[in-house]
């Protein structure tokens, strides 16, 4: 591997987002995600490369967020230094020079206020190389069902942290599929479990962001 490329991937892990980040604290004063991007480009490495490297990255912190080796600091800020990365690649995305791995729809279900854990799924997840349209919370069934004929070629992601909202999350599942049978969802949240997400209807259940990135690799748009 290219040295800045992999000096790219450890920022992103890290979440060394630039040169003034006092964040890590071993990083301090060395150039970080934002600088080393520039770097490569300048360098004529090819945004593909780049894009890799911040998706080893994030796959590395997601995997060791799943083993609670990192907690929810530590992956806010490698989200941060991912976002600096793609500040720089955005305009090859518009270009059609680099391309996502596919969309993916994702939202918290109707009657159900919680983001959190719905964010830190968002920012792995497109920082592992996936287009997310991000439907915010509150989510009732007609909107999703909206957005998939916009984007009939999504993967879609459904978030729950209630209890109470898990009918709401059946429901949307049943509406769902009722239109778009051939549509994958998987689900997620702290009431969830696969037993739940199998009951319901859906394909799949990802009990932290980095299960929700292998899932969605299992469809990689051809």
């Amino acid at each position: 591997m290219n040295e800045l490329i992999e000096r790219i991937s450890i920022c992103v892990e890290r979440g060394k987002v630039n040169k003034t980040s006092p964040y890590p604290k071993d990083l301090a004063g060395q150039d970080g995600a934002d600088e080393l991007t520039r770097q490569a480009l300048d360098s004529n490495l090819g945004p593909d490369s780049i894009l890799q490297a911040c998706n080893v990255g994030m796959m590395k912190i997601g995997e060791r967020f799943g083993r609670n080796e990192v907690f929810v600091p530590e992956l806010l800020m490698a989200a941060k230094a991912m976002n600096a990365v793609m500040a720089h690649l955005k305009p090859f995305f518009k270009a059609g020079t680099v391309k996502a791995k596919g969309k993916f729809l994702l939202g918290t279900v109707a009657g159900d206020l919680h983001d959190i854990g719905k964010n830190l799924v968002s920012m792995v997840v497109e920082g592992n190389g996936w287009q997310v349209i991000d439907l915010g919370v509150d989510v009732k069934p007609g909107k999703f069902i909206e957005k998939i004929k916009e984007n009939p070629d999504c993967i879609v992601g459904l978030s729950a942290l209630l209890t109470t909202t898990m009918a709401s999350m059946s429901k949307t599942v049943k509406e769902i599929k009722e239109q778009f049978p051939n549509i994958k969802i998987i689900v997620g949240g702290a009431p969830l479990s696969h037993k739940a997400a199998e009951q319901m209807g859906a394909d799949g259940y990802a009990p932290d962001p980095q299960g929700a990135v292998e899932f969605l690799n299992e469809f990689i748009a051809a």
